[in-house]
């Protein structure tokens, strides 16, 4: 028996080596019966999905398979599958997250959060909102994981100061109402006489000592429920961070990695497309969407964690005090940041003026700058580059004003006699997730093996019978499928893997590909149930004392309401702006390179 755990436990611990090793082994029987370009590629395919799902080498290894596969089983020759790897989706990304670094290098986010708690107060309900709308606003913009991280100690700190005043004020009460009642007691304790012989009334000693057991008592269980009540506000409060950390990162296209899949493959596989997924055209689509799955999940974890008592949550008529000192540990937080800096200020106007520019580029209903200037034959100028040209500031701008006499001095004692910039490269280096353009990369040079080996048509054929489904209930399964498969595997990996089987689906059943591939890609940002689902899960279920159990209990419902919620913006609103009733001119042909 101790051998059989021996052998147990060391295949368990060398279960990564195995999975490298056998995997493929295992799979070999594939293209050596079929010895097809389809085969081959599936075979690539499925080896990467079992390397991507099993985490057994890194994300951004597995990534870069296509560039070994591809050209020894004859799909694709190496420098067309190299070439995938550095699209105008990574220039995007790489843009959007510089302005990210800038931000949390000169604790820009950090201002804005505090700025808007203190504009929401503390009372439960509305400081979760408040925490809700600031933590989904920063992801839009930053990663989720950083969000996240910032938040939850900050909602940690007003907790805990909620509850040290709640305990006071309550100590305060419960001392006066306690003497009160004790001199009571102790006043009328001779009046409760013609006594019998037999019954001596209690002495005062004995009294005294009953009173202070009643009280003890009572304390006790007083302070039994106030513990109650603030684990579950904790565990209430961190989720809110974390999830809609989540959910604000699908409002964007920067926002998280899989809207920019979603955009590299249309790109990548409907070449004529005519740029229908920007970023003015995703806000236009995610926004709405995530302001109501925003909405829907505070009331959900309000009935959660905190009841439906709104007088006691929301509050009427005058703070109190308990009120007065949490708002004063958030007001004392704020005024440690200082004033705004230059270098502040100078990160903020190049984050608007990014925004307005990637909004103006190309609006869809006038046309934009970018269309009149640059894009009047074919498109030129993309977000991509907006975003490269922009976070480039950063290299250029001092982060003081300059000025005469000096910059006193740094670390080493020296006179600074020119201002640093806003960034410089060892501050990139350090925060850029390299990791994620290899990613990116990777899925990209699989939809290209797919199209070139003539998986996808074979995939779109196999399909085809979905046909006679209504559409709607297509795209609602899909997405149930895809946010199941997250709950497992990065939504990185997911959005790689399901989209372009999506698009050769669509294309045989002859449905507009946005129509699933949009919710989808949603979906697989719906990674509420499971700790390892997604770091921010994990950063919340650390801080916040919660149990797999508690995260599962919430996160179920949030992943049908985030699945219904993106299945009626792509039947509304969604439906209007991208045309989904008639199959676009541009999805008959693909792209396929030689």
């Amino acid at each position: 028996m101790k051998i059989w755990r021996s052998c147990l436990r060391w295949m368990w611990y060398h279960r990564n080596y195995m999975i490298i090793v056998l995997t493929p082994l295992i799979l070999l029987p594939l293209p050596l019966k079929y010895p097809t370009s389809e085969a081959k590629c599936g075979y690539a395919i499925i080896l990467m999905a079992l390397y991507w799902c099993t985490e057994c080498m890194p994300l951004a290894v597995t990534a870069l398979l296509p560039i070994v596969l591809f050209p020894m089983m004859g799909i694709m020759q190496g420098g067309a599958v190299s070439i995938e790897y550095l699209k105008d989706s990574n220039m995007l990304f790489i843009g959007g997250l510089l302005v990210a670094i800038a931000v949390e290098h000169w604790n820009l986010h950090k201002r804005i959060a505090l700025g808007v708690l203190l504009l929401v107060g503390v009372r439960p309900s509305l400081l979760m909102i408040g925490f809700m709308i600031v933590s989904s606003f920063l992801s839009m913009w930053i990663s989720n994981t950083a969000t996240t991280a910032m938040m939850l100690p900050i909602a940690q700190a007003v907790l805990q100061q909620l509850k040290a005043t709640e305990a006071q004020a309550d100590a305060r009460e419960f001392s006066g109402t306690a003497e009160d009642n004790q001199a009571f007691e102790l006043e009328i304790s001779p009046t409760k006489g013609e006594m019998t012989d037999e019954k001596q009334p209690d002495t005062k000693a004995q009294l005294e000592d009953r009173v202070c057991e009643h009280t003890d008592l009572q304390q006790e269980i007083r302070s039994r429920a106030m513990e109650a009540k603030y684990e579950l506000l904790t565990k209430g409060m961190s989720l809110s961070v974390c999830y809609s950390a989540s959910i604000g990162g699908t409002a964007t296209l920067t926002g998280t990695t899989p809207n920019l899949i979603l955009k590299g493959q249309i790109d990548k596989l409907f070449p004529d497309n005519g740029d229908v997924i920007n970023f003015a055209s995703w806000f236009g689509f995610a926004f709405p969407n995530m302001v109501l799955m925003l909405i829907l999940t505070w009331l959900w974890l309000q009935f959660i964690f905190l009841g439906f008592n709104l007088k006691q949550t929301f509050g009427c008529g005058m703070k109190t005090d308990r009120d007065k000192e949490a708002y004063a540990v958030m007001r004392e937080e704020y005024k440690k940041l200082g004033g705004m800096k230059f270098a502040e200020v100078a990160v903020l106007i190049i984050f608007v003026l990014l925004v307005v520019l990637w909004f103006t580029r190309e609006p869809g209903f006038i046309a934009g700058w970018a269309t009149l200037l640059f894009n009047k034959e074919e498109t030129f100028v993309t977000d991509g580059t907006v975003a490269i040209l922009m976070s480039m500031l950063f290299f250029v701008i001092p982060s003081k004003m300059p000025r005469c006499g000096g910059y006193g001095y740094n670390d080493e004692g020296k006179k600074v006699n020119a201002p640093s910039t806003l960034l410089n490269w060892q501050v990139v280096h350090e925060r850029m997730p390299w990791n994620i353009i290899l990613l990116l990369g990777g899925g990209f040079a699989l939809a290209a093996g797919s199209e070139v080996s003539g998986l996808s048509k074979w995939l779109g054929d196999s399909l085809a019978p979905l046909e006679k489904i209504p559409p709607y209930a297509i795209s609602l399964l899909l997405c149930l499928l895809v946010a199941t498969f997250t709950e497992c595997s990065s939504n990185t990996a997911t959005t790689t893997l399901f989209l372009p089987i999506l698009a050769s689906m669509a294309i045989a059943i002859k449905i507009h590909p946005l129509y699933v591939m949009l919710p989808c890609t949603i979906a697989a940002s719906l990674a509420f149930m499971l700790p390892v689902a997604t770091p921010p899960n994990a950063i919340a279920f650390s801080f916040g004392k919660l149990k797999v159990m508690d995260m599962v209990k919430a996160g179920f419902m949030l992943n049908i309401i985030g699945i219904l919620t993106v299945n009626l913006g792509i039947n509304t609103w969604g439906y209007a702006m991208f045309d989904m009733g008639t199959f676009p001119q541009w999805a008959n042909t693909t792209q396929v390179k030689p």
